[in-house]
């Protein structure tokens, strides 16, 4: 058929055709923005789940649903070796902007305190701090947020923006996407901002997504963070919701599916919506007519499979050291191919080292994101399919 008119996009965060499936977190989205409008206490919300289930893309949406009630809102993407500072208030200056608060004068004084916060940099590097510049065009204020103190410097600056929010009879989202890899002491500073502001009714919440140890992260961080955020995990897709991310794009094309190629597409992609996209994306170049067909899906299974290898699994895959490839094919040879959790006390057993050795690779296996504690002394791989890859994959 016409690859110019395939509907199917995999792609990292990329918004499929059809938002299958996540219908009750988007309605249950709605009820906290209603809820925090009307000036009713509500928590931050944090997605975990594994790589490819879609957390990103339902945090675009959630994002867009903000925006469609004029909320003013942020999104910032976290890297484990940077500060939060910057890019916190790009995110909060664009809150700002959204928001167009009627009296600049107001505006003024907020944005001096970004400005302010943006500037003080927690490194004695004063001549990469000079440098930079927020693109603020007031002058940056004296007293507020900035102490340098980060969990001081966010609460105060947070409460001004919320302020402003409040002033407008709107609210402000602030969207973290890959939120496991905030720093400690940012993570501390997020999880104590919250807890200031839920207890003052103001109207801005934190919207995190990450892996799933992304809760043992929080909680390490502030003990009452487990009370602090609603947490939802994001899984891959039922049956129904698969099949109509699947045909919903489809029949828009006046194309459609045979039941036995759903059956088959179900079974290669597991559910999960990247994949679903991926195998949808190859099903539907080969395939020469509507309705697809099971042999359609067979065709076109090793094309995706191949596309997969290379640009899902064998990036992140080409980033391990040699002994972190060892490390993750024993836990391959342990979890299977459905890639379950395993002990890292059999892990050690299995490449005939103790286990203190082991420590180094996995503890930079868990950085890089490719593994995760799914709970002490379980470890499990972060991408789906990933333990299957493996094992098809001679250890290098």
């Amino acid at each position: 058929m016409d690859p110019v008119r395939n509907p199917y996009a995999p792609g990292a965060g990329q918004r499929p055709p059809e938002l299958a499936g996540r219908d009750v977190e988007l309605s249950a989205f709605d009820v906290v923005l209603e809820r925090i409008a009307r000036g009713r206490p509500e928590r931050s919300l944090v997605l975990t789940g594994l790589r490819g289930v879609g957390k990103t893309v339902l945090l675009n949406q959630l994002r867009s649903a903000a925006i469609s009630r004029g909320w003013g809102t942020g999104k910032i993407e976290a890297r484990p070796d940077q500060s939060l500072r910057r890019p916190l208030s790009a995110a909060l200056h664009m809150a700002l902007r959204e928001l167009r608060h009627p009296d600049q004068e107001s505006t003024d004084a907020v944005l001096g305190t970004l400005k302010a916060f943006a500037q003080r940099q927690a490194t004695a590097d004063a001549k990469v701090r000079d440098r930079w510049q927020p693109g603020i065009d007031v002058p940056a204020t004296t007293g507020r947020a900035d102490s340098g103190d980060m969990e001081i410097d966010l609460v105060e600056l947070l409460s001004d923006v919320a302020g402003i929010a409040a002033d407008v009879g709107k609210g402000v989202a602030l969207f973290i996407d890959e939120m496991q890899d905030v720093q400690a002491d940012d993570v501390s500073a997020i999880c104590a901002a919250c807890h200031e502001l839920s207890q003052q009714g103001a109207p801005l919440i934190v919207v995190g997504a990450g892996l799933p140890h992304l809760p043992a992260v929080l909680s390490a961080s502030k003990s009452y963070s487990e009370r602090l955020f609603r947490y939802l995990r994001i899984d891959r897709l039922d049956r129904d919701a698969a099949d109509r991310a699947l045909l919903a794009p489809a029949e828009r094309e006046d194309v459609t599916f045979e039941p036995a190629a759903l059956d088959a597409l179900y079974d290669a992609a597991d559910g999960y919506p990247y994949f679903v996209q991926a195998y949808g994306k190859v099903t539907w170049d080969v395939a020469a007519s509507s309705p697809i067909t099971a042999a359609d899906v067979a065709m076109g299974a090793p094309a995706a499979e191949a596309e997969l290898a290379v640009g899902f699994f064998g990036s992140r895959y080409d980033r391990a050291t040699p002994a972190e490839r060892e490390y993750m094919h024993a836990m391959a040879e342990l979890g299977g191919p459905a890639g379950a959790a395993v002990g890292t006390s059999d892990v050690a057993v299995t490449l005939g080292r103790k286990p203190a050795s082991l420590s180094p690779a996995r503890d930079s296996l868990i950085k890089k994101g490719l593994v995760y504690s799914a709970e002490r002394g379980q470890i499990a791989f972060t991408v789906p399919h990933f333990g299957r890859y493996l094992l098809s994959h001679a250890t290098d």
